[in-house]
């Protein structure tokens, strides 16, 4: 039976595991495993604020134009294109080029 392999422990590059003595890698095997953590980035993301980035104050405005008549909307991405843009019309809908 072979030895469980902690995939979690860090690994070195293969040129020092080169040039390890039989009695260094028998010490290194018998040594404790620290108990070290990942830290879920997205956890920490969501706690880091850069400074002056508070835009609770702030409204946006945006002006809405509406579709143009050599325009179409994808039925499958949603999103309005050019009439250049226009691949196929498959039972009436309209599809773009790139997600024929």
């Amino acid at each position: 039976m072979s030895k469980p392999i902690d995939y979690d422990a860090p690994r070195r590059p293969a040129v020092e595991t080169e040039d390890d003595s039989l009695e260094e890698l028998k010490a290194r095997s018998t040594a404790p495993q620290s108990a070290a953590v990942d830290v879920d980035e997205a956890e920490a993301a969501e706690t880091f604020e850069l400074p002056g980035a508070d835009l609770s104050g702030e409204e946006l405005t945006v002006a809405v134009v509406p579709m143009q008549s050599d325009e179409f909307r994808c039925s499958r991405c949603y999103l309005v294109h050019h009439r250049s843009q226009l691949a196929a019309q498959l039972d009436g809908q309209e599809v773009c080029r790139e997600c024929s």
